[in-house]
């Protein structure tokens, strides 16, 4: 009897749990939903769509996937590109901005210079960043060919050349590399020393202590690194479509419309080429069909990287 009578009590407290769950999780729940949800149903909806933004979008069925998959003739080229540079650029900022940490923090005196002076050009506006970059490296007026030269080294003609484009944006990455070095510095200063002095006890050299001490502590940092490394390069744009412009020499204005990739599209991305079908040539559902391979391959890399079998994680993390 007494069970009977506090049932509906019991009812109404766990509804007020519920709602007030529901209550903490609503901003998340708002910001998913208008941020992510409606956008990804949105881009899917609109794939399978003819609609230049101007007419009333009309259903198309798998032509727009067929062009962009089959027909596209940048397609393949922006894609190669944006993988190259998800492998190399992520890879030598990794390795590159864990060296800096690791200078860093055996720098005896002068470790707030070097602190600043490595994580400065990091603060740059990536813009700005990218002009002061081209014009450095510049083949016909910039200083760096000019010293190069002046020692006798045959210097590339960089952001000019096919061949060196890519690997200039891989430079300039490294040139801010200030975000890393101190995410590296905050897990490397983390580390306990007493493993640090057991391991000199036991007579490990610098190479066996960075492998079985400080490695082991810092993979998950590294792991976060890449990561976040790889979806951010998935999303390259505003550094190559910036370097290619300035280098091809064209005077950018208002009404000024340059097709994305110079030289030779080694520097075209498939967020370039998702920005130029939109909003240049009003192509929305192939811009879309672009946008959802994108999303897939960055789903598919972040997931076999977040697999413990990756290598960078032991099953005890």
């Amino acid at each position: 009897m007494a069970t009977s009578t506090n049932a509906p009590a019991l009812r109404r407290k766990a509804r007020r749990e519920r709602l007030r769950t529901l209550g903490f999780l609503s901003p998340w729940l708002v910001g998913f939903t208008v941020f992510f949800g409606y956008p990804l149903i949105a881009t899917v909806y609109f794939s399978f769509m003819h609609y230049n933004q101007i007419k009333a979008p009309t259903f198309v069925g798998l032509r727009n996937w067929r062009y962009v998959l089959e027909q596209m003739p940048l397609f393949g080229p922006a894609l190669w590109n944006t993988l190259w540079l998800v492998v190399v650029m992520v890879a030598l900022r990794v390795v590159f901005g864990l060296g800096i940490g690791l200078m860093v923090t055996k720098v005896k005196s002068g470790v707030g210079f070097f602190r600043t002076a490595f994580y400065l050009p990091y603060l740059a506006p990536p813009v700005a960043a990218t002009v002061a970059f081209v014009f450095l490296l510049n083949p016909g007026t910039g200083p760096v060919n000019d010293i190069l030269g002046s020692i006798g080294i045959h210097a590339p003609n960089w952001f000019n050349d096919p061949a060196w484009a890519k690997p200039s944006l891989v430079l300039l990455s490294l040139w801010g590399i200030g975000d890393l070095m101190v995410i590296f510095m905050a897990a490397l200063l983390d580390v306990p020393k007493e493993q640090y002095e057991a391991a000199d006890l036991d007579g490990a050299g610098a190479f066996h202590k960075f492998r079985y001490v400080t490695w082991p502590s810092i993979t998950p940092i590294v792991m976060f690194a890449v990561v976040t490394g790889v979806v951010q390069t998935m999303q390259y744009y505003t550094q190559a479509l910036v370097a290619g412009k300035l280098a091809s020499g064209v005077s950018l204005g208002p009404g000024t419309v340059i097709q994305p990739g110079y030289p030779d599209h080694s520097t075209l991305t498939v967020p370039q080429l998702v920005y130029s079908l939109g909003f240049q040539n009003f192509n929305t559902g192939a811009a879309c069909v672009l946008s959802l391979v994108l999303f897939a391959i960055a789903m598919a890399v972040t997931t076999l990287l977040m697999r413990r079998r990756a290598g960078l994680l032991s099953a005890d993390d």
